[in-house]
Parts: structure tokens; sequence; C-alpha cells
């Protein structure tokens, strides 16, 4: 059985790309396209050379999917000449190598026989150092941070009394332990409609506005009106309290166009409930009327009056 027969690796990258572009619905950004995003060429641990050609695109791509936040990469014999060993469950990512073959061919102008050199592609698997125990990990790459600091907003959060931790992977509100986490700033590259500090900043308050329904501050509680989707009548309205604050503390000049995108998610509760949005909203309001409550000054920001019945 040959190479080819066994695994068309040209085939196989191309289709992880498009699967990866298919999976962000069409709107998967190519971490190239993406400024400030520090993205070295991927390199290998044995030779230390750069990996080249379609290898660095499959690489990026393998990085950014998983979360690697190194460019350091060998095989699973190549670690363990390391003395370290891969993970157990871990899988390895393609990469291409090409291999010189020498043979006999006849010229057809000439009709001598002569020595041909053709290349042919050969599948390797290779690993990340993320993967890997037992390899003393370099420190992450550093990134540009092109996020702007807006003195006024960090005054706003700060006397919310929020618990803010930076360093994860994603953004969330934890409430067993009453704590917001975020990614570090420099991890926030903008959208098509955001700039980093708009991402950031918009991040950061849709965060608190999840932190001001918890059970020692408005014990936000959606009855049976939506108890099967409460997680998602949630996003809506601190999505929507989010738009509200990133306006009224001049962060973004209006509402952009990307928060009705992200509400666009939860139309199924729209769609089967027509007052859902408004009684969103006026929950929105109320959250964001109990963090301007926590401010020295009150705010513009005024609570809804009427409340749409459930």
């Amino acid at each position: 059985m040959t190479e080819k027969t066994r695994i068309d690796v040209h085939q196989q990258i191309t289709d992880q790309i498009i699967a990866a572009i298919e999976k962000g619905g069409g709107s998967w950004e190519m971490p190239w396209h993406r400024p400030g995003t520090h993205f070295a060429l991927p390199a290998n641990v044995e030779s230390k050379r750069r990996y080249n050609g379609i290898n660095i695109l499959s690489l990026w791509i393998a990085a950014e999917i998983k979360g690697y936040e190194h460019h350091l990469w060998g095989t699973f014999r190549q670690w363990r000449e390391k003395d370290a060993h891969v993970r157990k469950g871990e899988k390895a990512s393609l990469v291409v190598f090409y291999k010189e073959l020498e043979f006999e061919a006849d010229n057809a102008d000439t009709g001598e026989t002569g020595i041909e050199k053709r290349y042919f592609a050969r599948a390797s698997w290779a690993f990340n150092v993320a993967q890997v125990e037992g390899f003393e990990l370099p420190g992450p790459p550093a990134r540009r941070d092109l996020t702007q600091v807006l003195p006024a907003v960090d005054t706003y959060v700060a006397h919310t009394g929020a618990k803010i931790e930076h360093g994860s992977q994603m953004a969330f509100y934890r409430p067993s332990t009453d704590t917001i986490h975020m990614p570090d700033r420099d991890r926030f590259v903008g959208t098509a409609t955001s700039s980093p500090t708009e991402s950031y900043y918009h991040t950061l308050l849709h965060e608190l506005l999840h932190m001001s329904g918890s059970s020692n501050r408005l014990n936000r509680d959606f009855g049976e009106r939506f108890k099967s989707d409460a997680r998602a009548f949630e996003e809506i309205l601190v999505e929507i309290g989010a738009a509200y604050l990133s306006t009224d503390l001049g962060i973004t000049p209006v509402a952009r166009e990307d928060h009705a995108h992200y509400i666009q998610h939860w139309l199924s509760i729209l769609k089967a409930d027509k007052k859902a949005i408004f009684t969103a909203a006026a929950a929105a309001s109320k959250a964001v009327a109990y963090l301007d409550s926590l401010q020295p000054k009150a705010r513009t920001i005024a609570p809804a009056t009427h409340v749409e019945a459930a």
C-alpha cells in the first residue's frame, strides 16, 4: 500500500483549513489577518529550524484552534529524545515533508537512460510543546497590547467592587468565587466592527452585568417563563446591558452593529415569545441601574419604569 493510498496529505490539510472556516460560520479569521497578534513561525524542537510552506499554515491553524501559546513543535520521538513525553490522549497535528527519490528514466528525445529526481509528499505528525510534560516551556512570545486604558471606565468598574482576575483563556463570571475572569488585555485584537479597546471593555462590562445578577446582588430569577432557556435569556439581557453601558461610558459612540449580531444567536427565544425582548431590555436597565447605584455620583441611565408582565 502506497503512502498516497494511506493518506492524501494535501487533501487532509486543505480539508482542515476548510473545516476551521466553516466551524466559525464563515466568519473565522485566519490568524495572520488579526492585527497585532504575535504568530511566530513554527519551529522544530530538534533541528531548531522553522517549518515552511504549507506546514506554516497547518501548524498556525492547529495552534489557533487548540489555543497553543508557543511555536515549538516536535514528533513523538523528538520529544522523547529531549527527555520529555507527550501526555496521554493528546492528538498530533499533521505536517508534510518531501522525500527526494532517484530513479532511472529514459529520455524521450535522446533515448538515453539517466537518473531523475522526484519529490514525494510524506505525512508526519507533530505535537506542540503545550502537549508535552518534562520540557521546560519557554515564556510565551510577547504580544503587542493594542488596547488603550480608559481611566473613567476603569474607575466605574472599580467602584462596583468586582474582583477581576486576568490571565484566563476565556472571559466568564464564576458565581462560586464571585470573581470575573478575563484574558489578558493583549489578547484582544478587535473585530471588523470593534477596536481592541472596545472589545476588551465591552467584554469586561458583559461579565460585570453577569455579576450583577448574583444571589447577593439582584438575585436575578426568570421564573417559569424562561426556565428551560434561562442561560440564553441571561445572555440576551446581559449583552443588551453591556451595549447600554458601552455607549453611556463612551466606549462606543453608538450601539454597534455587532451587538445585534450577538443577540441573533438567541432568536429562538425571541421568536417564541414576542415580549421577551421587552422583558430583557427592562431587566438590562435594572442591572445597569444597580451598577450605577454603586458609583459615587448618579449616572445618566435610569431604571426601567415598566416591566412587561410575565
